[in-house]
C-alpha cells in the first residue's frame, strides 16, 4: 500500500466542531506534518450527510455534493466546502504526501421522498427468520437531490435500488425491525453476525443490482477525476459483499492508470474471519488490523496482568503483515461511541511504539491522540460525560522520526518477560543507527540486548531515562525503561 516506513495520519475524530474549517487547518498543517514524517492522509467523508453540516459524514445522502450544494440545510460539509476540500488535496501531494478518501458506498440516509412498497419485518437480532407476514409499507427511498438537478449525475434512487429500511413512516415508533422489500434478499458474502449483517443502517443498497453497480462504478471514476485522491479508506465492508470490491476496484484502477492503495474497515476482533475476507476479496485491499486494537485494548485496562509476550497474538500484524493497517485507537473506538473500546492514556505510548516502531504493518496516527480532544456526549448510561484525550504528539513525533532512520536491518525481539519486552534494530549501511526499544507495564524494566553495535553509546530519546548506555565489545547493552512506560534508544557517536 505505501513504502515500508510510510506513516498514515486519520485526520479527524467524531467530535471535531463541525465549523467547516477542517480542510482548512489540513492545508495550514500539511508541510509540518510531512515534515513530522507522515506520508499519508486519511480524510473523513466529504460528501454531504443527512443532517447537513453537522453530519460526520457517515449517514451519507448525495456522494455527488462534496459542499457545493445548498442541501439538507447547509452548501458546507462539516468539514468545509468543496473548493477547501479540493485545496487541502492538492497542498498536501505538494508537500509529498497522499490523501485517503473514506468511502461509504453500503446506504443513503435523508432520502427526499417516501415510495410505497411491500416488505417483509425481520428482527434486527435474528436476519434468518421473518417475524411477520409480507405486507406495505412507507419507505423514505427516493432520492432526486432537487437542488443539485442532475448536475454530475441524473441517476435517482428508488426504492428497488435497496434490499431494506429499518423505518416504516406508518409505525414511526417501530426500532426493532427490519423490513425486506418485495422479492429481495440480504446480500449474501457479508459478517454471519445476527444470522445476515448485510443490513446497517438507512437504506441499504442492493449490490445485486446492476443499476447499482454501475452507478457505483460511474462515481467512482468521477470522484478520482474531481478530486485527485492518491487512495481509499472503504467504510463498514463486513456488511458489503466481499465478491463486489474486486469488481469494484479493477475498474477504478484501470480508470486511474495506478495502483490506488486501498484500506478497508472489517470490524471484527476474530483473525479468522479478517483472512476469509482477505482471501474472498483476492487481497485486493489491506484492512485495519482490529484485532491488535481490542489487544491494546485489553492490555490498557489489564495492567501488569496482562502477559505483554501475547501483544501481537491472534493479529493481523503477525498473520498477515502485508496486508495489515495497524491502528491504536480511531473515531469509533473513542469514548462515548457505539464501538467504544477505548484504550487508556497510560498505554497509548507503548501501543504507538509496538506499531511506528516496527518493521511489520502500516501504521496509522488518529487525530486524537496526536492533537489531544475535548469533548461531552451522552454515554451508553444515559448520561452525560465530558472526555478528555491528552495529546501524544511530542512523543509521536520523536517515533516518526526513529521509524525514518533507524529501523533499519535486523529486527531482534525480547518478547521473553510478561511484563517486560524489548526489541531492537542494527542499522543496515545506508543507516547505520541502531536502536532498541523497552517496555514494561508493571515495575522498572530491564533488559540485556543485542543492537549489533559494539562500544557505542545510546540515548533515551523519550528522555524519561538520562543516563546514557554502553553496548560492550560484543553489541551487548543493558537497556532500562521506567514503570508502566517505555524508553526508545538510539544510537550516538560517542
Amino acid at each position: 500500500m505505501s513504502n515500508r516506513r510510510g506513516v498514515i495520519l486519520q485526520f479527524f475524530h467524531w467530535y471535531n466542531k463541525d465549523d467547516g474549517k477542517l480542510w482548512n487547518k489540513l492545508s495550514d498543517e500539511a508541510e509540518s506534518l510531512s515534515k513530522a514524517g507522515f506520508s499519508s492522509v486519511w480524510l473523513p467523508p466529504a460528501y454531504k450527510g443527512h443532517v447537513g453540516a453537522s453530519d460526520t459524514g457517515y449517514g451519507v445522502y448525495d456522494l455527488y455534493d462534496l459542499g457545493e450544494f445548498d442541501q439538507k440545510g447547509s452548501v458546507r460539509t462539516k468539514y468545509g466546502t468543496k473548493d477547501e476540500y479540493l485545496r487541502a488535496i492538492k497542498t498536501l501531494q505538494k508537500f509529498g504526501m497522499q490523501s485517503y478518501a473514506d468511502i461509504v458506498l453500503n446506504h443513503r440516509m435523508g432520502a427526499d421522498a417516501t415510495e410505497i412498497v411491500n416488505a417483509t419485518p425481520y428482527s434486527k437480532e435474528n436476519r434468518q427468520q421473518p417475524k411477520g407476514d409480507l405486507h406495505e409499507i412507507e419507505a423514505h427511498t427516493h432520492f432526486s437531490f432537487p437542488a443539485r438537478k442532475g448536475k454530475y449525475s441524473n441517476f435517482e434512487w428508488h426504492w428497488w435500488h435497496f434490499d431494506a429500511v429499518d423505518f416504516n413512516q406508518r409505525s414511526p415508533d417501530d426500532s426493532s425491525t427490519i423490513y425486506v422489500f418485495e422479492g429481495k434478499t440480504f446480500d449474501d458474502y457479508v459478517s454471519g453476525e445476527y444470522g445476515n449483517y448485510d443490513y446497517l443502517m438507512g437504506c441499504d443498497l442492493d449490490f445485486q443490482n446492476d443499476e447499482v453497480r454501475e452507478e457505483l462504478i460511474k462515481w467512482g471514476k468521477w470522484y478520482l477525476d474531481v478530486t485527485g485522491v492518491d487512495g481509499f479508506r472503504l467504510d463498514a465492508i463486513k456488511h458489503i459483499p466481499s465478491w463486489f470490491f474486486p469488481i469494484w476496484l479493477n475498474e477504478i484502477r484501470k480508470h486511474a492508470g495506478k495502483e490506488l492503495p486501498v484500506a478497508g474497515e472489517y470490524w471484527d476482533p476474530d483473525i479468522g474471519n479478517l483472512i476469509t475476507y482477505l482471501e474472498q476479496t483476492e487481497s485486493s485491499l489491506m484492512l485495519f488490523d482490529v484485532p491488535l486494537h481490542y489487544n491494546f485494548h485489553s492490555a490498557s485496562i489489564g495492567g501488569n496482568g496482562y502477559d505483554l509476550r501475547n501483544i501481537y497474538k491472534n493479529t493481523l500484524m503477525k498473520e498477515r503483515p502485508s496486508s495489515a493497517v495497524t491502528f491504536v485507537s480511531n473515531h469509533d473506538s473513542q469514548a462515548l461511541q457505539a464501538l467504544e473500546s477505548v484504550v487508556e492514556p497510560w498505554f497509548k505510548p507503548l501501543a504507538y511504539a509496538l506499531i511506528l516502531l516496527r518493521r511489520e504493518g502500516y501504521p496509522c496516527v488518529f487525530y486524537a491522540d496526536y492533537y489531544g480532544a475535548e469533548y461531552t456526549d451522552h454515554g451508553n448510561d444515559g448520561d452525560t460525560h465530558e472526555i478528555s484525550m491528552p495529546s501524544h504528539k511530542w512523543l509521536i513525533d520523536k517515533f516518526l522520526h526513529a521509524r525514518k532512520n533507524f529501523t533499519f536491518g535486523e529486527q531482534i525481539d525480547y518478547f521473553d518477560h510478561s511484563n517486560v519486552i524489548g526489541w531492537t534494530f542494527s542499522g543496515d549501511n545506508e543507516h547505520p543507527g541502531a536502536m532498541a526499544v523497552l517496555m514494561s507495564n508493571g515495575s522498572e524494566g530491564k533488559k540485556a540486548m543485542n543492537t549489533g553495535k559494539a562500544r557505542e553509546t545510546f540515548i533515551d530519546i523519550t528522555e524519561h531515562i538520562k543516563e546514557k548506555v554502553e553496548t560492550d565489545e560484543n553489541g551487548w547493552g543493558e537497556f532500562v525503561c521506567p514503570a508502566g512506560s517505555l524508553s526508545v534508544w538510539i544510537s550516538i557517536k560517542a
